[in-house]
């Protein structure tokens, strides 16, 4: 099943919901689909060095970095892709969930372009825009096709979605306390390896013996998709006190970093598998920042082949926060508007996928 537009368009995205500052033109002609999507121009403001030295977020300083890039990002943007605001045909900008004053600039930004030039406004659930963004993606091995299993992982987010089509979701399971980026921060917190944890978990890893330690795979004996990683964190910070106090024999920093991410990846692959052979579904789909990790996307790429499972990623550049994921979401509102934003807008710090959900909806109609 296809996602087709009826006209053509141009789109403004803005994206400002965490530490990245983003803009992006997408064009869509006549009668497009999902896939058919042309970005025109992408522009990300990383704020990975001013909150580095703090070992995560920090808020107040995010909003103020919006404050003063957003405008040169949007001017950027705007030129790279050769448009004049006069031509946008609609704005879509992250309505939430994230930091509310990053939100909020996003916001006030993209409701005064909006009025100024007389167009639709659209509010994208984050997470939404993850959810689409491997569509923009080149074709490989096949086009993406609903239905699909979706695994979506960010800092803030781990959860499972089976897709039949655009707002149109089975919610089937998340995390329970900790989300798999969080997991990742934490441990190499840790294990005093730096900030963003990812990446800096996946370069130790690379030179370890992911066997060396067992850590615990939480829920993986549980018939439900939701996930775990508290534990994980605790048995990681027990292990290297036993270690400091030797009781246990000191590992090599690297053995601990790699057997600490085989668990996390252990748990996803398991998950996301299991799920796809739930609903009958042969296609999955993986999306938000975590989806970079490179031994994430081999043991699914291998599972998925073992079980005759097509799995798409977005290309690495949209795996985090941009603006183009944000543009696509808000086009495929468009396309069924009584399901689109409109009007005054305000920002959600907090916003469940789960509003978005077919069943969700449905409830809500009958109240």
């Amino acid at each position: 099943m296809e996602w087709t537009g009826d006209k053509g368009m141009i789109i403004l995205g803005l994206e400002s919901s965490c530490d990245e500052t983003a803009a992006a033109i997408v064009q869509f002609d006549d009668g497009a689909t999902l896939a058919q999507a042309r970005v025109l121009a992408n522009v990300v403001w990383s704020q990975l060095d001013e909150h580095a030295k703090y070992g995560g977020v920090v808020p107040e300083l995010a909003s103020r970095a919006h404050i003063r890039h957003i405008g040169p990002i949007l001017a950027q943007t705007l030129h790279a892709a050769g448009v004049l605001p006069g031509e946008l045909d609609a704005v879509a900008v992250t309505r939430g969930p994230g930091l509310i004053g990053g939100l909020l600039v996003g916001l006030a930004v993209a409701k005064g372009i909006a009025l100024a030039a007389g167009i639709p406004l659209v509010g994208v659930h984050h997470m939404e825009g993850h959810l689409l963004s491997p569509f923009l993606a080149p074709s490989v091995p096949e086009p993406i096709h609903f239905p699909f299993v979706a695994l979506l992982v960010s800092g803030g987010h781990t959860l499972l979605l089976h897709v039949r089509g655009v707002r149109d979701y089975e919610f089937l399971g998340q995390t329970r306390d900790d989300a798999v980026g969080e997991a990742f921060d934490k441990g190499a917190r840790v294990l005093g390896l730096g900030y963003p944890g990812g990446p800096a978990i996946e370069q130790a890893a690379q030179r370890g013996d992911r066997h060396r330690i067992a850590f615990p795979r939480i829920l993986l004996d549980k018939e439900k998709f939701d996930f775990s990683f508290s534990g994980l964190k605790t048995a990681l910070r027990t292990e290297l006190l036993r270690q400091q106090a030797g009781t246990i024999p000191v590992q090599p920093l690297e053995d601990v970093a790699a057997s600490y991410q085989e668990a996390i990846i252990d748990t996803l692959t398991f998950k996301s598998i299991r799920a796809c052979r739930h609903v009958g579904c042969r296609r999955l789909l993986v999306a938000g920042g975590v989806g970079a990790n490179q031994r994430l996307r081999e043991r699914l790429l291998q599972e998925a082949r073992e079980g005759g499972i097509t799995l798409h990623f977005p290309p690495m550049a949209l795996c985090t926060d941009n603006a183009a994921m944000i543009a696509l979401a808000g086009w495929a509102q468009l396309q069924q508007p009584s399901d689109s934003s409109r009007g005054t807008l305000d920002a959600r710090a907090r916003w469940p996928i789960r509003d978005l959900c077919r069943e969700t909806i449905e409830e809500k109609k009958r109240s």
